[in-house]
């Protein structure tokens, strides 16, 4: 491991200031991504700001009855929220779907958000990435991309994003607080992380020297019905091949709530937009939602080896929206 300096500052603006956005200075919170990286040689910094302690670790209740997660809230703590529980059950299935409890206990909200794909190119040095490395090729393109990316990706990148509570995230409309050198700025969960084009090194759109400080969920009365379903290659401590995050809230038998994203599909949550619109106001009828899930997985474009995955993420949308539904017709 290359040698490093470490900060630990007392206040988040002297965080800042020690960053000052360089190349090589890198914050730090759980370090569940980061230090993995470091050791593997894909990060290098030569300093780490530690953000223990600076960053928020409270759930607190906003005056519109949503939530403001801090981000140094604990992801076990998170799930096991009683707010959370009970106003968006999509969110701790989610947190709890991903990682191990030991890992869940470390990692923080912030930090989930930020981390890097687990693409195996480019945790590998000896292969390209130009994530990694600009310019240097993308070694998945023409290798094993069995679990890549199937929508919006580009030749420079078809990684995917890992986060499991992301996906929940973008599912209730949250926003993300970020504060920087240029002061405090709030961007939607969907537009947080990038699509790759031709920056793919770019992952999410925190400019450097920019923390992540604070999660805002809306508004989510307790009993909407939500639901989280992940697709794996085994049962347990391993990221998705697809996977989805589902809002639905019924009037009189037809769609006056819905919401659907998509994890393990792209660079960032999917949110299914057109499905959404197709279903809102209509009866959630099993052929009705299976169109509507097509319609918006139709961006669709998978590669040699992963058009399994349009399917697969068809079947668990349609399979959780249709559960949703016959909760509430009872």
């Amino acid at each position: 491991m290359k040698p490093f300096a470490y900060v630990r500052p007392a206040a988040l603006q002297e965080a800042v200031a020690a960053h000052g956005g360089r190349p090589g200075a890198s914050y730090l919170a759980g370090g569940t991504n980061l230090v993995d990286l470091m050791k593997l040689g894909v990060e290098r910094p030569d300093t780490l700001i530690d953000l223990t302690g600076l960053l928020s670790a409270t759930v607190e209740e906003t005056a519109d009855g949503g939530l403001r997660i801090g981000a140094g809230v604990r992801n076990s703590d998170l799930a096991a929220h009683r707010l959370v529980r009970t106003r968006y059950p999509v969110l701790a299935q989610a947190i709890l779907s991903g990682a191990s409890a030991q890992l869940r206990n470390i990692a923080t909200t912030g930090g989930n958000l930020l981390q890097r794909t687990r693409c195996p190119y480019f945790q590998d040095l000896t292969k390209p990435c130009n994530k990694r490395e600009p310019g240097s090729g993308c070694g998945a393109l023409d290798g094993v991309h069995r679990d890549h990316a199937v929508l919006g990706h580009s030749p420079q990148c078809i990684a995917t994003n890992p986060s499991d509570m992301a996906v929940a995230l973008a599912a209730l409309g949250a926003e993300v607080d970020i504060e920087g050198p240029r002061g405090a700025r709030t961007v939607p969960v969907t537009a947080f992380h990038r699509l790759p084009g031709d920056h793919p090194e770019r992952d999410t759109v925190v400019e450097p020297g920019e923390i992540v400080t604070a999660v805002r969920v809306p508004p989510g009365p307790a009993g909407v019905p939500s639901r989280y379903r992940k697709a794996r290659d085994r049962a347990s401590y391993a990221f998705a091949l697809a996977s989805v995050a589902a809002v639905l809230d019924l009037d009189g038998g037809r769609v006056r709530r819905v919401a659907l994203a998509f994890g393990g599909l792209a660079h960032r949550p999917w949110r299914a937009t057109a499905t959404e619109a197709l279903l809102l106001g209509a009866e959630p009828a099993p052929d009705a939602v299976r169109q509507a899930v097509e319609a918006g997985l139709a961006e669709a474009r998978p590669l040699r080896d992963n058009a399994y995955k349009v399917g697969l993420a068809s079947n668990l949308a349609c399979e959780v929206l249709d559960t949703l539904a016959q909760e509430q017709h009872g």
